[in-house]
């Protein structure tokens, strides 16, 4: 499956994974929510040592004291997120990159704040926090 290659839309930002993902899944939270503009964001999580930024450089922005998102400054792409301590893993917005269909999401995070006008219909497991386990 690696490596893996994407970036955000106006090609000024690239990066590269080269470790085999740990999990994916789709997040529901209303900050995934807010700063995506969609209803559900779906994100690769890879361990960190597997992954650079290869162009460019993101601009970064600690959204809560848990975590800090990582997005074009050009176009505003939204690319990546990790934990604000101890990172070991980043989370890789699915949809950036090259090869969309590279990694398929496990399962649903964060379920309680799904929008009530959206469904997917799939047969994933469902939690309504931060799933079954947290990297930070």
């Amino acid at each position: 499956m690696v490596p893996l290659e994407g970036g955000c839309l106006c090609g000024a930002v690239r990066y590269r994974v080269t470790a085999e993902p740990v999990d994916a899944c789709y997040c529901h939270c209303r900050m995934c929510q807010k700063t995506s503009g969609a209803p559900v964001v779906a994100w690769g999580n890879v361990p960190i040592e597997g992954f650079a930024f290869t162009k460019g450089a993101p601009i970064s922005h600690q959204s809560s004291p848990k975590g800090i998102r990582h997005f074009c400054g050009a176009c505003g792409t939204r690319l990546a997120f990790r934990y604000a301590e101890g990172p070991t893993t980043v989370y890789i917005n699915l949809a950036t990159l090259d090869d969309p269909e590279a990694i398929k999401p496990d399962y649903h995070i964060w379920t309680a704040s799904q929008l009530g006008w959206f469904e997917t219909a799939d047969n994933l497991p469902r939690y309504a926090d931060d799933g079954p386990d947290t990297f930070p």
